[in-house]
């Protein structure tokens, strides 16, 4: 399977918007990751459900929509409604973590589960069969353009081999810090879904930055 790439809206240019989604549509990019953050959860404000319904609307590519916001539960019949593809929860915001995916999936949706740089991944151990895909944050989450923490390799070889082992077809994301440097060694240590944000939305020529990642193999 060739590598997915899932650009992050996060580094997108928000005075114009609508151009940087009709490069999304026009580029060979699979998905468009979309950080929602409350300030609460994390120490930064990103945007919320009406720019998000606005996205919706001119977005050809599949939402995948990461909820960086404590209580998510609250907000799964808004994502639906958006037509989400991907409903992404942080494992350490959510107390009933399988209800929460649970409902996901009610509401018609993919249901991912995302860990923090210092969660290790033997938590997923009861939770890993009941998920379509586990985002391993590659930063600690809150900013983009941060540095892309070394351990992650390890981290994403372990949940490979965990999914391998239980035979299941659960995808492994990654976000932060992924460029042309780091991009080659997270596929070859397992990875499937690629979200960059500043690499693609502020490269020179962004469409051919996101064909690169597309062509990596894990070999």
């Amino acid at each position: 399977m060739s590598t997915l790439v899932s650009p992050s809206m996060l580094a997108a240019n928000f005075v114009n918007l609508e151009k940087d989604i009709q490069m999304i549509n026009r580029s060979k990019a699979d998905w468009l990751h979309c950080d929602v953050m409350d300030g609460v959860f994390v120490p930064n404000i990103s945007f919320g459900f009406p720019v998000l319904q606005s996205v919706a609307k001119i977005c050809e590519k599949p939402l995948d929509v990461h909820l960086m916001i404590v209580k998510p539960e609250r907000y799964i019949e808004q994502t639906a409604k958006l037509g989400a593809m991907m409903m992404n929860v942080h494992y350490e915001a959510c107390t009933h973590l399988h209800r929460t995916i649970q409902e996901i999936h009610d509401a018609g949706m993919k249901a991912a589960v995302t860990l923090n740089p210092s969660t290790p991944i033997h938590s997923l151990e009861d939770i890993i069969g009941d998920v379509e895909m586990v985002l391993l944050m590659s930063v600690n989450p809150g900013f983009g353009g941060q540095k892309f923490i070394e351990n992650t390799i390890e981290k994403v070889k372990r949940l490979r081999k965990m999914i391998d082992d239980n035979h299941l077809s659960t995808l492994i994301e990654v976000d932060g810090g992924v460029q042309a440097e780091t991009a080659p060694r997270l596929v070859k240590a397992g990875v499937d879904v690629l979200v960059s944000g500043s690499y693609v939305f502020k490269a020179a020529d962004p469409l051919a930055t996101i064909e690169g990642l597309k062509a990596l193999e894990r070999g």
